[in-house]
């Protein structure tokens, strides 16, 4: 039975990966074609997928295809020096309709037409999921009725068990979630205001604390304080048999005392297996039972009623400034991360994903704005890492062409056949490093 839910999920999250990679695809390609027909450019062919192809058909001058490998696309457009790299073709006089004969700003747009789709087309996702699902807001008041418990980094970085977090970076805020917004744990002298004891304390946030979190199991480094408060019992459960109902309040387990969520965690975990005894108020009185704590030591950690996270609903017209502020933040953070990347300040080694680490992302259960909010991340990622200059991608074309531009002087295409040969080989590298991330950090989780 834990096999077939395994290869479930398993084959749910590759389904999603592929989906929404080919979806993205699809709208980086489109923006290629679209604007290199708005010059009047002869496109030979628009392919979503790697061949063999499995569906084709052609529309006038054009080709449009789905392969049998869903990991990429391409369009192929007359003239241009890609990954098609039709060698036998420079030597020949420009053609009218090949992309090489069109002024420079023409190619220019071109070149850059599927990084400005995949970027409107993701802000146009944002906000479409801010008016379909809304915003989840967790009231900074409501977390620091009793504080926040620290984890892992947080304790380096200085929290106790008990602060309240009342600004970031100096500033006031009122969603919780704020506090592990990507902007702020990006943006360098970063730092948190917590309320102890009566004085208030600024604690910095570590540069590499993104390097830290990019690690699934210390993806949290402060959680809500609250307490132990059962929410819903099932039937048949070792709860239900040892006589615990809805409202219930545990206060000990194991004659331990348990009145907030992670100390019960903590104790519930080194219980596993064990029959133990329980005490719980019911209305004001306190009672006491034995219950069996299953051996995944969580069961009742479960069944706790979370801090009162509400979502907040947006009419369309009020989901458009909204969508297009959590869109830029979304960029701005991004930005944020590659130029991390690129200056060291954060580990490639640790911080570098390829497919696999994407696709954990979709997770082995579908649910739609999930995906969509996956899709949209993926979406403007994929934007931003094409404006790299680097001659496979897009940015390293529009770099020659703004080249082209200034110094009135065109590369030749038999430099441009070079450095895309380069540049691939480059690409590939880089592709194969991230996957080799990948599998190291399965196999560090395994051991």
């Amino acid at each position: 039975m834990t096999f077939c839910i395994k290869t479930a999920q398993f084959l749910i999250t590759i389904i999603q990966f592929l989906l929404g990679l080919s979806i993205i695809v699809g709208i980086h390609e489109l923006g290629h074609l679209l604007f290199a027909k708005l010059f009047k450019m002869r496109v030979n062919s628009y392919m979503i997928g790697f061949p063999p192809k499995i569906f084709k058909i052609k529309l006038g001058e054009t080709e449009y295809a789905l392969g049998a490998v869903p990991l990429g696309g391409a369009v192929q457009i007359a003239g241009m020096v890609d990954e098609s790299l039709n060698e036998h073709k420079l030597a020949d006089r420009p053609e009218p309709w090949e992309f090489r004969s069109k002024p420079a700003w023409q190619r220019l747009i071109v070149i850059l037409g599927g990084i400005i789709f995949n970027l409107v087309s993701g802000i146009i996702m944002y906000i479409g999921l801010i008016y379909a699902i809304g915003c989840y807001c967790l009231p900074k008041d409501e977390v620091n009725k009793y504080g926040v418990f620290p984890r892992g980094i947080g304790i380096e970085m200085g929290f106790k068990e008990g602060d309240k977090i009342i600004k970031i970076n100096g500033k006031d805020f009122n969603n919780f979630y704020h506090v592990f917004s990507p902007n702020v744990l990006l943006s360098d002298k970063s730092y948190y205001t917590v309320s102890r004891d009566g004085m208030e304390l600024d604690l910095p946030i570590p540069a590499n604390i993104m390097e830290y979190l990019s690690d699934k199991q210390n993806h949290v480094f402060v959680e809500p304080i609250y307490l132990c408060s059962i929410g819903m019992v099932e039937p048949n459960s070792n709860a239900a048999m040892a006589g615990l109902i809805s409202g219930d309040q545990i206060i000990e387990l194991d004659k331990q005392p348990t009145i907030y969520r992670h100390q019960l965690a903590q104790v519930e975990a080194n219980c596993s297996g064990k029959q133990v005894e329980i005490s719980y108020l019911r209305e004001g009185i306190k009672m006491v039972s034995l219950i069996k704590i299953d051996k995944s030591g969580q069961a009742l950690d479960d069944m706790l009623l979370k801090p009162a996270c509400g979502t907040i609903k947006y009419s369309l017209l009020q989901s458009i400034p909204i969508g297009l502020k959590q869109a830029f933040a979304a960029i701005h953070s991004q930005v944020l991360g590659i130029w991390k990347l690129i200056t060291g300040k954060i580990a490639v080694s640790k911080s570098l994903g390829g497919p696999i680490s994407i696709a954990k992302s979709f997770g082995g259960e579908f649910i739609w704005s999930r995906f969509w909010l996956q899709v949209t991340h993926l979406s403007i990622g994929i934007a931003l890492m094409n404006l790299l200059p680097l001659p496979a991608l897009d940015g390293g074309h529009a770099l020659f062409i703004l080249y082209e531009a200034i110094f009135r002087r065109k590369p030749s295409d038999r430099f441009l056949e070079a450095a895309q040969k380069i540049g691939m080989a480059l690409l590939l590298l880089i592709m194969l490093y991230a996957f080799g991330n990948d599998i190291r950090k399965i196999l560090a989780s395994l051991l």
